[in-house]
């Protein structure tokens, strides 16, 4: 693609992923005097964090979700293309486009995200979906609900047991936060809204391969957030490993379990983006890179968020959580306009780790001391208004949580007719991914 302006050559920076980080850095150079083209294969930003109440009938996906023009609209110096990336030619620094568009650049930044990781079994991603994008929200949510309606006509006891249980893979934020959530919605709907089916009948099960949920979290908080998952309902299994997905159910161990619903959050990967850069990626293939969050072995490519694979003080990659993204591509906008990168590098500030359990449950780790329970709930819900893209979803938001909370009632419980069959699932394309930070937040 050619740049036709007439006037003095601009320096030509190109974003690809226009998730938290691409889009934090993007804004950053909004108004200078560069020429920045962000390349998304979507053409909105996703707050993924938000995304399980999409599933769950809660929020509806325009209420954290908004067109990429939109966002930087108001920006003149900066072009959003929506097409699939396929590669980069480093050497002639151009960006490969899917139907055979290049464009060139000056400096490259990468904030592809992350994926899903099925660990080789790619082929359970269309009956597990997880929680990535719109699409996979929508799919979940038409899954769970249909599975009421279902049950509601069944008259064998065991078919609507069957329709009834609800099976999460993955013990980490988003796994606890989809079980909860399930559990709250279902036994809300069959005590108010159905006749033929009774909360007996009703079952999560939350599944996790290591010996606890929320590893990453102190154990004290570990024990309250089973303790109260347990409570509304939820049986959580550690130490047990999901051996097979199938249409019907999940085989763990000996035991094949049928099911109405199976949501997957058992772990991320970065996107494919060092096979772009012929890199030897690191540990969940992400790209390695300096304290500037330059490529390594590359002069003009950056790398951040999910994608990047740089160590904290600990020596650990540092998470990936939106917080570090967004940080990263404001560091990084900021040194790209300025043309100098601090001496010292990109730090993280860390702002704490979250989970939100249930209703008025929720859990806060900052490091030297820790929060739960209503007081966590509050500080949760807070964040993550805040953390919105703009201040029309923030009232938005606010509005539904707060009605939600005084009446319990769901807004988006819709079923799209004929939209989605149990027999026409389709797994999106996983070439890669550009919605912002993955990994369970």
């Amino acid at each position: 693609m050619e740049d036709n302006h007439e006037g003095p050559v601009q320096e030509r920076i190109v974003i690809i992923g226009g998730g938290f980080g691409g889009l934090a850095c993007a804004q950053e150079l909004g108004g200078t005097d560069c020429s920045v083209t962000v390349i998304d294969r979507r053409n909105h930003n996703l707050f993924q964090p938000l995304l399980y109440q999409v599933a769950t009938a809660a929020l509806s996906p325009a209420d954290i979700a908004e067109p990429i023009r939109k966002t930087l609209g108001r920006y003149r110096n900066i072009n959003m293309i929506m097409a699939e990336v396929i590669g980069i030619d480093a050497d002639r620094q151009q960006v490969l486009l899917d139907g055979g568009d290049r464009v060139d650049y000056d400096r490259l930044v990468i904030a592809t995200g992350s994926e899903y990781n099925y660990f080789g079994k790619d082929g359970w991603r269309a009956n597990a979906p997880g929680m990535k994008t719109i699409h996979e929200a929508r799919q979940i949510r038409q899954r769970l609900l249909s599975s009421f309606e279902k049950a509601e006509r069944a008259h064998d006891e065991q078919e609507k047991r069957n329709l009834l249980t609800y099976v999460v893979i993955g013990g980490g934020p988003t796994g606890v936060e989809m079980a909860g959530a399930i559990s709250e919605l279902g036994r809300f709907m069959i005590n108010r809204d159905f006749r033929h089916i009774q909360p007996d009948q009703f079952k999560v099960i939350l599944i996790e391969a290591g010996p606890k949920i929320l590893a990453a979290f102190p154990e004290k908080l570990i024990n309250y957030a089973r303790h109260y998952l347990e409570k509304i309902g939820v049986e959580v299994r550690t130490g047990e490993r999901v051996l097979d997905v199938t249409s019907d159910g999940v085989t763990v161990g000996s035991e094949f379990i049928r099911t109405g619903c199976i949501v997957w959050g058992a772990g991320v990967k970065a996107s494919p983006a060092h096979q772009w850069l012929e890199l030897d990626s690191a540990p969940g293939g992400r790209i390695p890179v300096d304290n500037q969050l330059r490529v390594v072995g590359h002069q003009n490519v950056f790398a951040l968020g999910d994608t990047a694979d740089f160590r904290g003080t600990d020596g650990k990659p540092l998470p990936g959580l939106a917080q570090v993204a967004k940080q990263q591509g404001i560091y990084l906008g900021r040194s790209l306009k300025s043309g100098e990168a601090s001496p010292a590098g990109f730090a993280f500030k860390n702002r704490g780790n979250t989970a939100v359990i249930g209703r008025n449950a929720a859990i806060f780790d900052f490091g030297k001391w820790t929060l739960k329970g209503r007081t966590a709930w509050l500080l949760w819900a807070f964040v993550h208004v805040y953390l919105l893209i703009n201040f029309e979803k923030r009232i938005l938001v606010s509005v539904q949580w707060i009605w939600r909370y005084l009446t319990r009632q769901r807004g988006a419980r819709l079923i799209e007719e004929g939209s989605i069959r149990e027999t026409e699932v389709t797994a999106p394309s996983t070439i890669y991914s550009v919605t912002g930070p993955g990994g369970d937040r």
